[in-house]
């Protein structure tokens, strides 16, 4: 099959885009996360509503959120005191799904040489979440609260588009769920009105490839275990 370079190029922006999860301090110019949110904002929605809204941290806001979740993260009394305002995950775990949830988490663990046995070493990966791990750029999604689950599934078009607009860039990004746990930190820090609930959190910014962490390439299953063609 004869493939184009737009193909090519539209394709390797795709398949090189990596959960990130250790960044250079190399700044991202604003103009382009403008022009990545501008490229993004092209995803589909129905009848055109556009359900997004996005926080850029840089700098010190960045470090202000970081620095109030993990205090509250770190503390079990404070962690226990926040929950996520909607189920990412669900609440009943079955296979296949819970084997791969497994698998990515420990296939991770191991390669930053972290055990079962070090709940500690765990939960201080986990934290990192909270400063993006480390990128130089914090991207904060909120919705309406009056907008139901097909916006939902708008925002996902959304998200990946930003994704793949980075990697088109030489940047690298992480999608982040784990924000939705302290949405209430959130909200005071950026001011959220009411009406607007988080989404998830987003890395960006240049890959760090002396980390071993980002040499974790997940697995995919091929097309042909979840594809069924009907003629």
């Amino acid at each position: 099959m004869i493939t184009s370079p737009q193909q090519q190029a539209v394709d390797a922006a795709i398949t090189t885009r990596r959960s990130i999860r250790a960044y250079l301090d190399t700044p991202v110019a604003r103009e382009d996360v403008e022009a990545i949110l501008e490229v993004a904002s092209r995803a589909p929605s129905g009848t055109n509503t556009q359900p997004w809204k996005v926080y850029v941290l840089t700098g010190e806001a960045k470090e202000r959120l970081g620095n109030a979740i993990l205090d509250a993260y770190r503390d079990p009394q404070q962690a226990k005191e926040h929950s996520e305002e909607y189920a990412y995950y669900p609440r009943e775990w079955v296979s296949p799904f819970i084997d791969r949830r497994r698998k990515v988490g420990w296939d991770l663990y191991s390669l930053l040489g972290l055990t079962r046995e070090n709940k500690a070493g765990m939960a201080a990966q986990h934290g990192r979440n909270y400063r993006f791990f480390d990128a130089p750029v914090g991207l904060l999604f909120t919705i309406d609260r009056v907008m139901e689950q097909g916006s939902w599934l708008d925002y996902g078009m959304f998200l990946q588009n930003i994704m793949v607009a980075a990697r088109g860039r030489g940047l690298d990004t992480c999608p982040q769920a784990a924000f939705t746990q302290f949405h209430r930190i959130i909200a005071g820090q950026l001011g959220l009105p009411d009406n607007e609930m988080l989404v998830c959190g987003m890395a960006l910014g240049f890959a760090d490839p002396a980390k071993i962490e980002n040499s974790l390439v997940t697995e995919r299953e091929p097309v042909s275990s979840f594809v069924r063609f009907i003629d």
